[in-house]
């Protein structure tokens, strides 16, 4: 006579390391010889184990929910089949989704709350997610981890996300293989979004040794999104070459398995702009721009703008950023206005450009807004404003950075034009400016030259005879 119970405990003994085939074997072999309600049970092992492979193992957990209640009709108010059947539909119809009936959510046994966690979550409501899951030891082995990563995914959507960085490391730990590298990923990403290069860096350097050689073919989406975040990781250390590298070998293992990502192409766009190659960034930015899902498109249509600026193709640009002003909810909204206003300036529309610009600045996009209000202001020769506008951007700028040096270098252009009232100031503007000019740059001998006046009246100063 077959025990479910007991052929679900010698199946997660396989599970928890990773013998996904041999607890399939296990089950089936069980599932073929059990009486009718053992076999029911045994279908809904089968769904669980389904689950495990997420959105495309959804079909496999149709059919075992249909072939469960077929043996067993009183399953449809069994918690299980509940907290399963909820997870399906939320797979399939996202927050639209009924959540998990209360004889699931509070159920006894953890393996059901676990499901219910993840239909919760799936559905997009994160808190009861959260207050539904199991203590992690009452699980099996092999959805520990995944029950972490479940609860990391919860708290980000709550914008708890110092809580989901320990979590996605938690989860690490208790994964194995290529399941832990996509774990030490997970949190890589994030800690990229929350500025915090370094540590993404050690989560990335932590997950690349975990790929097998020769790389199975399941694993190589996980192995391009690991050289996706690496080149943003590079991009964000400023190793330019090595990021474009990276990107390009996402993009390669993508188009292995006939697969083209928005994000690839959005950040080796981003890569080549950063590298000043706009032109080159175009084709892919709108590449990006057709795999983008809703949410992603004001991004894409951003950056787009952005590039036909750098073109110097403002009528375009403005188009596309009119675009993303209209979406509300879109996070970069005082930096659009600022672009818009960037278009603006190079149209000659000058107090369109002024306005738009000290909108964006009080709304906290501080250097952009400050390069167009010291452009206009230059305009109409109010060297004092402009001169306030780029030491702004120099304040705020990081250190070396195109806005850094283009402040620089036009903070010590208009003490240049008001006198060299403060020769000591001009001559460190146009020094530090200067370090970071290519000798080929138009701009280098216009800084040697205000370099070399300043330094010609701060010398002259300090021969003054004081009366």
């Amino acid at each position: 006579m077959i025990d479910p119970a007991l052929t679900w405990q010698q199946a997660c003994e396989a599970l928890s390391s990773d013998d996904y085939d041999a607890a399939y074997q296990i089950l089936e072999a069980a599932y073929t010889e059990a009486a009718r309600p053992a076999r029911a049970r045994l279908a809904l092992y089968l769904v669980s184990l389904s689950s495990l492979y997420g959105d495309s193992g959804s079909e496999d957990m149709r059919r075992g929910l249909t072939e469960a209640r077929t043996f067993d009709a009183s399953l449809r108010a069994d918690p299980l089949y509940l907290a399963l059947s909820a997870e399906l539909d939320a797979r399939t119809r996202g927050p639209d989704a009924q959540p998990p009936r209360p004889e699931a959510q509070h159920a006894l046994d953890a393996l059901t709350r676990y499901h219910a966690a993840c239909a919760l979550s799936l559905g997009e409501q994160p808190e009861a997610a959260l207050q539904v899951a199991p203590p992690a030891p009452e699980l099996p082995v092999h959805l520990r981890w995944r029950l972490r990563s479940w609860q990391a995914d919860a708290e980000e959507q709550l914008g708890h996300s110092e809580d989901a960085v320990a979590l996605y490391g938690e989860a690490a730990h208790l994964a194995l293989g290529v399941n832990k590298a996509v774990m030490w990923q997970e949190q890589a990403a994030l800690l990229l979004q929350l500025g915090r290069t370094d540590e993404a860096g050690a989560a990335l350097e932590r997950a690349r040794p975990l790929y097998r050689k020769p790389l199975p073919e399941e694993d190589t989406l996980h192995l391009a999104s690991w050289h996706y975040l690496q080149a943003q990781f590079e991009m964000h250390q400023n190793e330019l070459d090595a990021a474009l590298a990276s990107i390009q070998e996402a993009a390669r293992l993508e188009a292995s398995q006939n697969e083209a990502s928005y994000g690839v192409a959005l950040v080796w766009g981003q890569i080549l702009t950063s590298r000043g190659q706009p032109e080159e960034a175009l084709p892919l930015f709108e590449q990006a721009l057709t795999h983008a899902e809703d949410e992603d498109r004001p991004y894409a249509l951003h950056e787009l703008g952005v590039a036909l600026l750098d073109l110097d193709r403002p009528v375009d640009a403005r188009e596309k950023l009119e675009a993303v002003l209209g979406t509300a909810d879109y996070p970069f909204l005082a930096e659009v206005l600022a672009d818009v206003a960037e278009c603006d300036y190079r149209l000659g529309r000058l107090p369109e450009a002024q306005q738009e610009a000290e909108q964006a600045l009080a709304q906290g996009a501080t250097i952009p807004a400050s390069l167009v209000l010291g452009s206009v202001a230059l305009d109409y020769y109010h060297l004092d404003d402009a001169l306030e506008h780029y030491q702004r951007v120099v304040r705020e700028a990081a250190p070396g950075s195109r806005d850094w040096i283009t402040g620089h270098q036009m903070a010590a252009d208009v003490m240049a034009q008001q006198g060299f009232p403060d020769p000591a100031a001009a001559y460190a503007h146009a020094q530090q400016a200067l370090e970071h000019t290519e000798a080929s740059d138009d701009w280098h001998g216009t800084l040697q030259d205000h370099l070399s006046k300043a330094e010609t009246l701060m010398g002259a100063g300090k021969g003054r005879t004081l009366n």
